[in-house]
C-alpha cells in the first residue's frame, strides 16, 4: 500500500507540473514584445520592391489570394489578390485547419504598421496570439528590415477585398504548443549581390524553397531532408510530392544555369497560358507564374547557392496516384 501510495504522489505531482507548465504556456507566451511603433513611409522605392517581394520572391500573394487549380500551376485569381481563403488543413499533413487570413485594407486598416511587422517577422498578431509557421516568421524575421518595410508599404495599397475568413482551428496538443513557436527576429542585412552564393541564400530564406522541397512532419521541416525534396501534397486524384532541388544526380545535377533560368521564364512570356487540367489530372503546387516574374539575376543567384548545398540522394516519385 505504500508503494501505491508513493506511485500516486509522484502521479499527481507530475500531472501538476504539466498543468503549471500548460498553464504557463497558455497565459505568459508568446512572448517576442510589444509592437514596435512605426510609421512607414510609402516611397517609390519601397512600393516596387515591396510589390515585387510580396509577387515574385516572398511570394505572399501565394497564400493570401485564390489560386485557379483548374488550371496547370494555379495562377492567382484576379478577383481576390489578398484577400486570403487558401486552406491548409490535415489531409496535408498540417495539425489543424489553417486559412490565410485577408491582407488587404478591408482586413487590416485597423493594424498598426507595427502589429503588421510583428505578425510578420516574429509570428504574434495584432490580439497577441501565436501564428502557427505556415505563415514563415522564422524565415521573414531572418530578413532586412528594410525588405520587410516594403512589403508592408505595398500591401497597404491592395485594393480591399470584402471577404471574411474563418478563424483558424488548431489541434491539441499543438493548440497549446504553438505558444512556444513565435520567435523575435533576427535581421540581417542584404548581401551584395555579387556574392552569388550569400545573396542566393538570401533569397532562398526570402522564397521558401526550403519549406517545400524538404520532408515535413505536423509543418515542421525533417532535419536532414533540407532541399532534398519529398513533401507531399495530397489531391482528390492522389500525391503530388516536391523535387529534389540539390545538385545531386537524383534533383538537379547536370542543370546549367541556363536551363535552371529558363524553366522559370517560360511562365513570364506573354504568350503562354496556363493549360486546363484533365478530369483527374494531378497539378503542381509550384506557383511557376509568381516566380516567373523573378529578376533573371536572382534566379542565377538561387542557382548559385543551392549548387553550393550539400547534394542529398533522394529519388522522388513525382506524381502517385
Amino acid at each position: 500500500m505504500r508503494v501505491v501510495r508513493i506511485i500516486g504522489l509522484l502521479l499527481g505531482i507530475v500531472v501538476g507540473l504539466a498543468i503549471i507548465a500548460g498553464a504557463y504556456i497558455k497565459i505568459a507566451l508568446p512572448d517576442t514584445g510589444d509592437a514596435p511603433v512605426l510609421n512607414i513611409t510609402k516611397t517609390p522605392l519601397r512600393l516596387e520592391r515591396g510589390k515585387y517581394l510580396a509577387n515574385h520572391v516572398a511570394v505572399c500573394m501565394d497564400c493570401h489570394s485564390t489560386r485557379e487549380w483548374n488550371l496547370y500551376a494555379g495562377p492567382m485569381a484576379k478577383e481576390n489578390i489578398g484577400g486570403g481563403g487558401e486552406v491548409f488543413n490535415q489531409d496535408m499533413g498540417f495539425p489543424g485547419t489553417f486559412y490565410a487570413p485577408n491582407i488587404t485594407p478591408y482586413a487590416i486598416s485597423n493594424w498598426t504598421d507595427g502589429e503588421i511587422f510583428r505578425a510578420i517577422t516574429t509570428g504574434v498578431n495584432k490580439k497577441g496570439r501565436a501564428l502557427f509557421p505556415l505563415m514563415a516568421y522564422h524565415r521573414f524575421g531572418k530578413m532586412d528590415e528594410e525588405d520587410i518595410y516594403s512589403i508592408i508599404a505595398y500591401i497597404r495599397t491592395l485594393k480591399a477585398v470584402s471577404k471574411d475568413i474563418p478563424a483558424s482551428k488548431v489541434v491539441f496538443p499543438v493548440s497549446i504548443l504553438i505558444n512556444t513557436m513565435p520567435a523575435k527576429a533576427a535581421f540581417e542585412k542584404i548581401p551584395a549581390a555579387t556574392d552569388l552564393v550569400k545573396y542566393g541564400g538570401y533569397l532562398v530564406n526570402a522564397a521558401g524553397c526550403i519549406d517545400c522541397h524538404s520532408k515535413q512532419d505536423k509543418g515542421k521541416v525533417v532535419e536532414g531532408t533540407e532541399f532534398g525534396g519529398g513533401m507531399e501534397f495530397k489531391q482528390p486524384g492522389g500525391i503530388v510530392r516536391a523535387t529534389n532541388i540539390t545538385f545531386h544526380k537524383t534533383g538537379l545535377k547536370g542543370w546549367k544555369k541556363e536551363d535552371f533560368v529558363k524553366r522559370f521564364k517560360v511562365y513570364a512570356d506573354s504568350g503562354y497560358r496556363a493549360a486546363p487540367l484533365a478530369k483527374g489530372e494531378l497539378n503542381t503546387p509550384m506557383p511557376w507564374f509568381m516566380f516567373a516574374g523573378m529578376k533573371e539575376q536572382d534566379l542565377i543567384a538561387i542557382y548559385t547557392y543551392l549548387k553550393s548545398l550539400k547534394p542529398i540522394n533522394n529519388s522522388v516519385i513525382r506524381f502517385e496516384k
